[in-house]
């Protein structure tokens, strides 16, 4: 893949066509997290660009009332802008119309207190979606809920599991094809993961596609054409496990899901295996650390690729896959773009699941790259888990080079923007148990920065030249996600509470504000109702990175927050809890 990198984003534009064309499609609306089914997180909105970023001021703001991890995007449809809290995930819709933007309404679902116990890494809500005149969004506890967007008022509650098993709720729905798509965590609780289809009008369950267990479980039949001969054959999902194992195997599918109207394909990633320990588990542990494509219709399994076999580090295969359109050898491509948690890029063909590039993006000494031909991750002996031992120097670290918080990419400037963390550890694991609803770990680790010390960059890669263009250092993990806009602006915000934006060519930093806590939230950009281009945030450390702050943690404990507490013994006194939106407008 060589070459300059231009591409357009799927039902964004057109191959070939000029910025103003994308412009031109540009609503102002911004209706799902990731902003479109392409999951771009690419803004059309262009009002605010280079020249006069650094004159943006508040707007409004807004306090949830909750000091919990606030990681939701928020939604704006015509004049109303909807927040999703962490537990107890109220929901609430702003009045854009009117100055300081008052509540419209508020929406308490009243989630089950007892699901806090079993959330592994804070009480997170990633965000809604709307579609049709409704709000569609998770509980903590597991059920999916629709609200009339307009009034607040419930139209259907679907409960999908078991607090009691361990399992939790923490993603946010995609909606296409008439369906409100969502998954499950849990992956530390011994939980089996799914993806279920829920019919947008009734609530009712259309489809469950399991990830693990036999193939009737996991929706494999005649469509299913992977690419790779390590993902043929009958079962996988129970014959790559030790026997009975499968059930309690994790690849939960609490990340993110893209769509592709064309190919009607979905496209999402499966969670870690359980336990942590690997030699409790020997194979593949199909089909976790993976990502499949499947019919929305029916959620038959088109193909599947595993990026991490046999996962020795929690490496969850749920991060977002930017999907582009791309000439390769001039022949046009449907492709989909990935900044994976093992630390490797990968530039794959979303038709068939091929693999055309896997390149690192930061340090990586727990494998030794992505062998082409056959597909599999080349891991490093030297850094394998084993009991009785504690392997140190392993990068990335479980949190890997990029968690959740997702990435953005410009058909402007053909780059991709990537928040990312530059972190280390040891690691030891031991023999565990499974008991329903508890922890099913067999592991101690103990995270701390990656070579330079920082533990935090922020990474403009070029996925043609397959290589980083410029990169900013930071000192905390980064755990928000990216904006970028056509005024060529990318937005971002740190653990300290610093709201940024840089330019999207040379990553120089324009402008920055003080937020009153850490920002793990993802931005986002709108056209108010003033007709201005509106930029919003959410602000609240937390989640795994930030569970020493929003849980009151010892500090002193390096193995606190599943041993991330050891890399941010010093973020209490960088950050406090919060829960505010700010909302940013030109003067």
């Amino acid at each position: 893949m060589n070459g300059r990198f231009w591409a357009c984003l799927l039902v964004v534009c057109t191959v070939g066509s000029p910025p103003s064309a994308v412009r031109a499609e540009e609503d102002g609306q911004w209706t799902m997290p990731a902003h479109s089914y392409s999951s771009s997180r690419f803004s059309g909105l262009d009002q605010i660009n280079r020249d006069n970023v650094p004159k943006l001021q508040v707007a409004f703001t807004f306090s949830t009332g909750i000091v919990k991890g606030h990681e939701a995007a928020p939604l704006v449809v015509g004049g109303t802008m909807y927040i999703v809290t962490p537990y107890p995930n109220h929901v609430y819709a702003l009045d854009l119309t009117r100055p300081g933007a008052p509540v419209k309404w508020k929406f308490d679902p009243k989630p089950a207190a007892a699901a806090q116990g079993v959330a592994c890494c804070d009480v997170v809500n990633r965000g809604a979606a709307y579609a049709n005149g409704r709000i569609f969004f998770n509980t903590l506890d597991n059920n999916t809920i629709a609200l009339d967007a307009a009034t607040g008022k419930e139209v259907w509650r679907t409960k999908l599991d078991d607090i009691n098993r361990g399992a939790t709720m923490t993603m946010a729905p995609l909606v296409a094809d008439g369906k409100v798509l969502v998954g499950n965590s849990g992956g530390e609780m011994g939980v089996r993961g799914w993806l279920t289809a829920l019919d947008a009008r009734s609530g009712r369950i259309v489809w469950r596609a399991w990830s693990t267990g036999p193939d009737k479980d996991v929706l494999i039949g005649p469509e299913f054409k992977p690419f790779y001969a390590s993902d043929r054959g009958k079962d996988l999902g129970v014959t790559t496990w030790p026997p009975e194992a499968w059930k309690i195997g994790g690849g939960t599918t609490w990340g993110w899901i893209s769509y592709d109207p064309d190919l009607k394909l979905v496209y999402y990633g499966t969670g870690n295996p359980g336990p942590w320990n690997p030699e409790q588990r020997p194979g593949d542990n199909k089909w976790t650390t993976g990502i499949f494509a499947r019919d929305v219709r029916t959620g038959q399994a088109r193909w599947y690729y595993q990026f991490s076999p046999h996962d020795l580090y929690d490496h969850d295969g749920i991060n977002e896959q930017i999907l582009v359109n791309f000439p390769v050898n001039g022949k046009m491509r449907k492709l989909l773009v990935r900044a994976e948690r093992n630390g490797f890029i990968y530039v794959m063909d979303r038709v068939t699941g091929q693999v055309l590039s896997a390149d690192p993006y930061g340090t990586v000494t727990a494998a030794k790259g992505v062998d082409l031909k056959t597909g599999r991750l080349i891991p490093n002996p030297e850094k394998e888990p084993k009991q009785g031992k504690v392997v140190r120097g392993v990068c990335p670290a479980a949190p890997g080079m990029k968690d959740w918080n997702p990435s953005a990419f410009s058909p402007r400037t053909g780059l991709m923007y990537i928040p990312h963390n530059n972190l280390c550890m040891d690691m030891g694991v031991m023999e565990v148990g499974y008991l329903a609803g508890t922890p099913y770990i067999g592991a101690e680790v103990k995270m701390y920065a990656g070579p330079g010390g920082n533990r935090g960059v922020f990474t403009a890669w070029d996925p043609g030249r397959r290589r980083a263009v410029w990169e900013i250092k930071e000192d905390l993990p980064l755990w928000s996600g990216a904006l970028v806009t056509a005024g060529d602006i990318v937005f971002y915000g740190t653990m300290e509470g610093w709201f940024k934006a840089v330019d999207a060519r040379d990553g120089k930093l324009l402008w920055q504000f003080k937020t009153g806590s850490g920002i793990i939230g993802q931005p986002i950009s709108y056209r108010g109702p003033d007709g201005k281009q509106h930029i919003a945030i959410l602000s609240g450390v937390g989640g795994w990175s930030g569970a020493i702050v929003s849980g009151g943690l010892d500090p002193k404990d390096p193995t606190i927050a599943l041993g991330f507490g050891a890399a941010m013994q010093d973020l209490p006194n960088k950050s406090t809890g919060g829960g505010m939106l700010y909302d940013f407008v030109l003067p």
